[in-house]
């Protein structure tokens, strides 16, 4: 990232923070695939992706958050612009610890609550889940390229991006691309969503999509999904049923989930010059048996 950009969002965050900011140093806690986050005492400034929607449609995300403060961390102000970048500006929260215990049921809690409330007039539709395509379009030939294009094919020709999403289906408040790292502690130590370019209306099986698509793959140990699903049921999550099996609702998500993250995982090994990982494997194994079982788009 240029250096102008990151003193533009360390002065932008000492003006935000006030005279609690002034001898803040500013430290950089996010700085990949295009974006850059600076933290500068409690205020945080992100400038997006040069590629994404930063117009009124995210002031509209914004603006939800705002209305939502129990469960999403509220923007400090509107979203701006600095060096033709769109940037916006939160306050700090703590993020999950990868090496503590991991909130599973918070998480399940957290996304039920969301999806269960009423939708906020004049939220965004989520739309389709476009960024499956996207990194299937980027990747290099190779044999864990054919085997990611040949599960691409088994999904539903909206989200291949040929045809228009169906309207059929739940309709709720989604995050639209929920993982841990979306979650933090805000000052009073509760938990609250970030990230909100994917807010939106949609169907509330995409929010379980990814961890659902990391326990197929084996990846995500089966006693984390149970957490996660068990907690979500209880609350009264309405993307899969009570009991029983979940997988009708979350069959279609989690393959896509599974061939997104594929893609990317061998996107990040091809530009590093590396080998799979382990668990990268994994996923790319999960996609040859996606393929293998030819389930019907």
């Amino acid at each position: 990232m240029p250096s102008t950009l990151l003193a533009s969002l360390a002065d932008l965050g000492r003006t935000t923070a006030g005279p609690a900011g002034v001898q803040a140093e500013a430290e950089v806690v996010y700085d990949r695939h295009s974006v850059l986050v600076v933290r500068v005492g409690d205020v945080v400034v992100k400038a997006h992706q040069p590629d994404r929607d930063g117009g009124p449609l995210l002031q509209r995300r914004m603006e939800v958050a705002a209305g939502l403060p129990d469960l999403l961390l509220p923007p400090l102000g509107p979203r701006r612009e600095i060096e033709g970048r769109v940037v916006t500006v939160w306050p700090y929260g703590t993020p999950v610890d990868p090496a503590g215990p991991l909130p599973w049921e918070d998480g399940g809690r957290l996304l039920a609550t969301l999806h269960s409330g009423a939708v906020p007039v004049g939220a965004p539709g989520w739309g389709r889940p476009a960024r499956v395509a996207r990194l299937v379009s980027r990747l290099e030939d190779g044999p864990s390229a054919a085997e990611i294009r040949r599960a691409f094919a088994t999904l539903p020709s909206w989200i291949r991006g040929e045809t228009a999403e169906p309207e059929d289906g739940a309709r709720c408040l989604i995050h639209g691309d929920w993982h841990l790292g979306q979650m933090v502690r805000d000052a009073s130590g509760a938990w609250r969503l970030i990230d909100v370019e994917d807010l939106g209306v949609g169907d509330p099986a995409w929010d379980l999509a990814r961890p659902a698509a990391l326990f197929s793959a084996g990846v995500l140990p089966p006693e984390d999904w149970e957490r996660l699903l068990g907690a979500y049921r209880a609350e009264g999550g309405p993307a899969v049923p009570v009991a029983g099996d979940p997988w009708a609702a979350l069959d279609i998500p989690a393959r896509t989930l599974v061939i997104q993250i594929a893609a990317t995982c061998v996107i990040s090994a091809w530009e590093g010059d590396r080998p799979l990982e382990e668990p990268e494997i994994a996923l790319v194994d999960a996609c040859r048996r996606i393929s293998t079982a030819g389930i019907p788009a």
